[in-house]
């Protein structure tokens, strides 16, 4: 999982950040550490992984917390609001490798208030995708006419697919949520 304030551990260095979960999992440690310079070079800080993560950048931040995240070759990557408080290119960039991860099998699932990731995610990726406002399930669709295997589809763009379009368009509250 990916958050908002990427729960980084500062006092250890960004290779050790990486390995945290492989050595909670019991990986060995010369496979984990081929993992964790692989994630490292996917997001493009395999040359800092000595570094301290308070000595990175914002952006860079979170691309340590989404190479912490994928090390362990998740099937579902949940990032909540994983652009926040970024500039347009990092989170561009951080988006793109969203997509490349789903590209590769693994489901993603981005929690945000921000329209522009999105489109950018759904434009790039080409693929199905859920929206949910004030409460209520919109539904999922494909873009317009796109379908998950790239063909052309008359399907309109958020028009319901798979389990969603079950779902009645009841408001989703939290657990404990009153009632308005």
């Amino acid at each position: 999982q990916i958050f908002q304030d990427q729960k980084l551990l500062y006092d250890r260095s960004v290779f050790d950040n990486v390995m945290l979960p492989l050595n909670v999992t019991g990986v060995h440690p010369k496979e984990g550490a081929k993992r964790a310079r692989a994630a490292l070079d996917k997001v493009g800080l395999l040359a800092r992984e000595k570094s301290n993560p308070i000595a990175l950048s914002g952006g860079e931040q979170q691309r340590l917390a989404i190479a912490r995240a994928i090390v362990n070759r998740p099937s579902i990557l949940i990032a909540d609001e994983p652009t926040a408080n970024l500039d347009a290119q990092y989170a561009g960039e951080i988006v793109d490798l969203f997509v490349d991860f789903n590209r590769v099998g693994v489901t993603v699932m981005i929690a945000t208030h921000d329209e522009q990731v999105i489109s950018r995610a759904a434009a790039k990726a080409k693929t199905r995708y859920l929206r949910l406002a004030n409460g209520l399930l919109e539904g999922g669709g494909l873009l317009e006419g796109e379908s998950p295997e790239g063909g052309a589809t008359d399907a309109p763009p958020c028009a319901p697919i798979g389990a969603a379009s079950a779902l009645p368009a009841t408001p989703l509250r939290a657990a404990g949520a009153r009632p308005s």
